[in-house]
């Protein structure tokens, strides 16, 4: 569960998430960009994309996610980011 939010959209993340495979846990480290962030306070998400290959795959977590073990900024953009949602980043369906 995350305390404070240390990311801003544009930035390459490493969400580490718990997974619960019968009795045991693990995490796995799902590394990409975060396309933006929603709502506020207790509500508040974020969304973060990496690519496969020519696959995006995004994945949605609220901030009050317990299975959030840490979030870990690799890197920052070398430019200032001037949106609030990177949604161009995405791939259109008609180029998959």
């Amino acid at each position: 569960m995350l305390t404070t939010v240390d990311f801003t959209p544009g930035d390459i993340v490493a969400v580490h998430h718990k997974i619960h495979e019968g009795d045991k846990v693990r995490v796995q480290v799902f590394k990409g960009v975060v396309l933006g962030m929603k709502g506020r306070g207790e509500n508040k998400s974020f969304t973060v994309q990496k690519m496969n290959g020519q696959i995006s795959i995004e994945r949605i977590w609220p901030i009050s996610s317990p299975a959030i073990d840490k979030v870990l900024v690799v890197e920052k953009p070398r430019k200032r980011v001037r949106r609030a949602k990177l949604n161009n980043l995405k791939v259109p369906k008609s180029v998959r």
